[in-house]
């Protein structure tokens, strides 16, 4: 196995960031290179608002990342989908056989099929994940060649809006003309690249405190137990500023500067200055509702804060805010650390942030671990220069002239058009050796073409992505309860 180059593309809300990696025949990543582009409005609640606008931004992102690797361009990403549509709900998966059998991976990626085959209203499975496999009602960890004649498989399926996904590949694929490898659910790469195999086993949750939704989600006993996206986020706080008759480009400059979440109860104040006191007001009381709201969903998980021992792990650009992290810590009883990648990747450019990018490089560590596919053009094949062998100038001959009669030109003959009764002559077009060669012009298809031809692009672009899908998920469950069984 070769050296192979990655891409991943993280399309958020605030800004739009892509990475380049490449994965060594051992599978370990290097990180190459990190480019964002800033965007406003034009994504909203991880769902793509404005396409053209995207695309322009993405482009730009793709035009950057390519400079880093000339002359070979991008021709695949990988991404991952977030925002307010991204749910979890659980499923339970029954298989009877026809009598004491072996279970094979065959049947594990039927199991999964039927999982993925589920049908859900204008709504597309990113992907599942396992909860707990049961043979003859006994847990069995790894259930891959154990003899039994009844499975059931408890599993959660992670979704996201079909309208998502679908703006997705009008961007991506339509209009930028690049293939997406694969995709994945935001917290769920997340999860892989920051915590921790003994912190999801023992009880966790993880924050991703984001510009306009904050995405929760706990793990216990080595699997996800529950998954939740508040429709709030660190941009709620901004425009609470705003109410102050400050511009938001101004109000997300005082929250950084002089915003905390904890209330600030006396503040000198010079005249013309920003009143921090009533700053803080605001931004403390809306930290203070993001706040409860991450913390009750220990209880909609069915635990409480005991059964987190690992506490909270947040991540997102919002925990920058001044003293959130403590005051989350105060209001949840539990302690709460900044979620980073760690030795799972190296980064070989010390421009990069890994704290600041884990959203982007967490899209980079999921597909290394997953059969990464080659993401940029080929390799130019060297240019061998051949040596010409020498020619020896003969003498040129004198040309020996005839003379000739002048021959006088025939006129051509054109057929006559009637048009109206009328005899209707076309004038010849010059062909003399300096006139540019009529443009033929292009064969535009029908538009019942142009449909037939888009839907079977779409149709063998879900087909590829339902195969991946399969395959993937089916070692998401071999994986997630061999780890279960490891806790044991």
């Amino acid at each position: 196995m070769e050296e192979k180059v990655i891409i991943a593309l993280e399309i958020g809300s605030s800004k739009i960031k892509g990475a380049i990696g490449t994965v060594s025949p051992d599978g370990a990543l290097n990180v190459k290179a990190v480019e964002e582009e800033p965007i406003s409005d034009i994504v909203r609640y991880g769902c793509i608002r404005n396409i053209v606008e995207t695309e322009r931004a993405v482009r730009n992102v793709i035009n950057s990342l390519e400079l880093r690797e000339t002359p070979r361009k991008i021709q695949g990403v990988y991404l991952s989908v977030g925002g307010r549509s991204l749910t979890s709900q659980p499923v339970e998966i029954e298989r009877r056989l026809p009598s004491e059998s072996i279970i094979s991976e065959e049947i594990i990626q039927d199991i999964t099929r039927e999982a993925l085959d589920v049908s859900l209203n204008e709504r597309s499975i990113v992907t599942v994940t396992p909860r707990e496999l049961l043979v003859d009602n006994e847990v069995t960890p790894r259930p891959i060649g154990v003899m039994g004649s009844h499975i059931m498989a408890r599993l959660n399926l992670v979704s996201c809006r079909t309208q998502l996904l679908r703006n997705l590949s009008v961007v991506i694929e339509e209009r930028l003309g690049l293939k997406i490898m694969d995709t994945f659910a935001r917290p769920i790469a997340l999860a892989e690249l920051v915590l921790l195999n003994e912190e999801k086993k023992l009880g966790c949750m993880l924050v991703d405190f984001g510009a306009e939704t904050t995405t929760v989600a706990i793990y216990k006993g080595g699997v996800l137990m529950h998954l939740a996206v508040l429709p709030m986020g660190s941009r709620n706080i901004t425009r609470d500023i705003t109410t102050l008759n400050y511009l938001e480009e101004q109000a997300e400059e005082l929250k950084k500067t002089g915003g905390s979440a904890f209330p600030t109860l006396d503040a000198p104040h010079a005249l013309g200055q920003p009143d921090f006191v009533t700053i803080n007001n605001y931004v403390s009381a809306r930290a203070g509702e993001i706040i409860i709201n991450i913390t009750e969903q220990i209880k909609y998980a069915g635990l409480t804060p005991e059964k987190l021992p690992e506490g909270i792990i947040i991540v997102g650009n919002g925990a920058k805010l001044n003293g959130f992290n403590q005051r989350l810590e105060q209001i949840s009883g539990l302690k709460v650390r900044l979620g980073a990648p760690g030795n799972r990747l190296r980064i070989l450019d010390g421009r990069i942030h890994s704290v600041d990018s884990v959203d982007v490089l967490s899209i980079l560590n999921t597909a290394s671990r997953q059969d990464p596919q080659e993401c940029l053009s080929e390799r130019p094949a060297p240019v061998v220069q051949t040596p010409q062998p020498s020619v020896v100038e003969q003498p040129a001959a004198t040309p020996q002239v005839t003379p000739q009669q002048p021959v006088q030109p025939q006129q051509p003959q054109y057929p006559q058009q009637h048009v109206g009764g009328s005899t209707s002559v076309p004038r010849p077009t010059p062909t003399g050796t300096n006139t540019p060669p009529r443009p033929v012009p292009p064969v535009v298809p029908t538009a019942t073409e142009t449909s037939a031809n888009t839907g079977k692009k779409k149709t063998n672009i879900f087909k590829q992505g339902y195969n991946n899908l399969v395959n993937r998920v089916a070692r998401i469950i071999s994986d997630g309860f061999e780890e279960e069984e490891d806790e044991e």
